[in-house]
Parts: C-alpha cells; structure tokens; sequence
C-alpha cells in the first residue's frame, strides 16, 4: 500500500522520520572530514614524535662537555629571551656563559651572538655581547648577528654572513639536538656544548615544558627548511 505519510516503521513499531537528502549527505561528509581530520593529525603526531626521537639519539654523539670538544674557530651561542631592562633571562645568561667558558678554554676565538636584533626597542645580540664583555670577553672576540631569528638563520647565516662552516653551537638540552640537525643538515661541521651546567638548580618547570613541547613542531619545521635548502642546492647544481 503506498502511503503519502512521509514517517516510516521502525523495527520498534514506532514511526521514524526520515532526514532530508541533503541534510543527510552534510553529515557524512562532516564526518568522512572529521576522519581525515583525525587521521593526519595522527599521522602527523607520530611523524613528529618520531623525528624528535631520532633527532635526540642521534646528536649524542656531536654533544661534549668543555674539556672534552674538540677546537673550533667560533662558537654559536643561540639567542633568547632579553628583559626590558636589557637584562639576559636565565637561560640565555647561561649559554653566554658556556661561550665564555668556551672562549676562555682556548676551545674556540671567535663568538657568534645569534638572535633577534632586527628593532629599536629589543636587541638580543647586543645584550648578549655586552654580557660577554662583562665576563671578561675582548670586543674583537665577539661578532654580533641580529638577524637570527630562528635556528635556521643562525646555522645560515655563520656561513653566509660570517664564512664560518666549523662550529660549536651553545644552547640548553632541550634545544641543543635540534641546533646541531639544523647546522650540520645545511653543511656546517658542527659539534656542541650545552649550557644546562651552568644551573645545577635548574630552570623553571614552566619553561622547560613549554620549551620541550615547543621543540615536536619546530624539529619537523626544521627538517622542512633542511630538505627545502638541499633541493634548491641540488637545482642550483643542475641549471
């Protein structure tokens, strides 16, 4: 019997009403996306994981105390968080500090301070050499880049800029895997000291784990930048 009632039975004997059409297609597309979706979020998840552990096992053997690194004619010392007052957060005061240590160790004549420099009002490079310079440093000792920005530029640029490819970089653990997979994934022959014995007390739970977090996305972000620099490399030799 046809019937004109738009309801329908349901097994329940209870009349069910059936969803528009195009109602209905919305809904599985919303959730054929929301698969998608969680799927490459996964995927990328894994993906990043995965990079951080290979990053961190792998610049172990490149990681050295003092007394241990081999000489090298500069340093990289990675910028950080500056204060108002001009004053070097914690962590940036210690990996001056290391290169300091390092310079003073005869390990290297030349320091490189990398970081954000580019304004008026906030200068990392410039508060760093004047800590250095504090610690006993001579000025001809210390080259300043402040176009720095991130991991990448600073590898970069102390070849670039400076013309200097054998380095000791000098960062906190946390980000010293990543500074050595950048400067040795662009050419630079590379090794490292980190900066965590300078505060056997340690840094503060908040920055440390937000810093560590920081570092899943920017090891990926960097063996983005790293592969991208080899292709056009690579394409510069061909043409």
């Amino acid at each position: 019997m046809i019937t004109n009632n738009p309801s329908a039975i349901g097994r329940d004997g209870q009349h069910t009403m059936k969803k528009p059409g195009l109602i209905a297609a919305i809904e599985r597309a919303i959730r054929i996306i929301l698969k998608i979706a969680f799927t490459a979020i996964l995927l990328l998840t894994l993906l990043t994981s995965a990079l951080r552990l290979f990053s961190e096992v792998w610049s172990r053997s490149h990681i050295y105390s003092i007394d241990d690194v081999l000489e090298k004619p500069a340093a990289i010392v990675f910028g950080a968080r500056v204060y108002s007052s001009g004053r070097p957060s914690a962590m940036l005061a210690d990996r001056i500090a290391t290169g300091v240590d390092l310079y003073h160790a005869g390990k290297v004549e030349q320091l490189i301070m990398s970081g954000d420099g580019d304004s008026d009002h906030y200068n990392e490079p410039e508060a760093m050499r004047q800590y250095a310079l504090s610690l006993g440093v001579p000025d001809e000792a210390i080259l300043t880049d402040p176009y720095g920005l991130r991991t990448y530029d600073s590898c970069t640029r102390a070849s670039e800029a400076f013309g200097i490819t054998d380095v000791i970089v000098v960062t906190q653990d946390f980000h010293v895997d990543r500074a050595l997979l950048t400067c040795r994934g662009i050419g630079l022959d590379a090794s490292a000291v980190s900066a965590d014995y300078q505060r056997t007390s340690g840094y503060s739970r908040y920055s440390l784990t937000y810093s560590r977090l920081r570092e899943f996305p920017a090891t990926l972000k960097a063996v983005f930048d790293i592969t991208v620099k080899a292709v056009m490399n690579a394409v510069d030799k061909t043409f």
